[in-house]
């Protein structure tokens, strides 16, 4: 049985180094497991006065039934000042509401932070982590995957050509194959009950 996965990349920049690393994880994904790419970059800012049940935004009631829809989530980030891009933020903020509807909820997800500097957005990786462990969204804890100097792993085209990286990859993906499996009840559950 396959498993759906919506994959959240945290940057809207057309050559993103996010967007390079999702590709390739979309490339390097287990069978069992689908990636569809969610955008976020339509999406207007959360304003919980517009969020009501007469006229919610037609972004986040479009972004809200596609999350609910899946299985497990992979959220692909760069850090903005120790933390996550704002969108991404955003991303979040509109999936979890209205109060006691997230689409979040009980859904397996992992985290891919990636950075030209040396950290390999550490502080990214940690606070989408604190996020999560609210969201109710069982985060996979091992392997981690911090990619530093990610301009070093692609070539000109957005291919990945570092075997150091794309080994990282394939086993984080393995691992997050059994993450998805093993909490695959929760997911269906909690979207049974939005």
């Amino acid at each position: 049985m396959s498993r759906s996965v919506a994959l959240v990349v945290g940057s809207l920049r057309k050559k993103a180094f996010s967007r390079m690393v999702a590709n390739a994880l979309t490339e390097l994904t287990p069978k069992s497991l689908v990636l569809e790419h969610v955008e976020i970059g339509e999406l207007p800012l959360y304003n919980q006065d517009l969020d009501t049940e007469k006229r919610p935004a037609e972004e986040w009631v479009a972004f809200r039934d596609r999350v609910r829809g899946m299985d497990a989530v992979l959220f692909v980030t760069p850090e903005y000042n120790r933390s996550v891009p704002g969108v991404l933020k955003n991303a979040i903020d509109v999936g979890s509401r209205p109060y006691g509807h997230s689409v979040w909820s009980g859904k397996p997800a992992a985290i891919v932070s990636n950075s030209p500097g040396m950290y390999g957005a550490f502080g990214a990786n940690h606070h989408l982590r604190q996020s999560l462990v609210f969201l109710d969204m069982p985060a996979m804890q091992q392997p981690e995957a911090y990619l530093s100097q990610i301009n070093k792993s692609f070539d000109e085209d957005g291919k990945l050509t570092n075997d150091q990286t794309r080994d990282l990859l394939t086993k984080f993906m393995a691992a997050f194959e059994h993450w998805v499996e093993t909490h695959a009840a929760g997911a269906e559950s909690a979207r049974r009950s939005a």
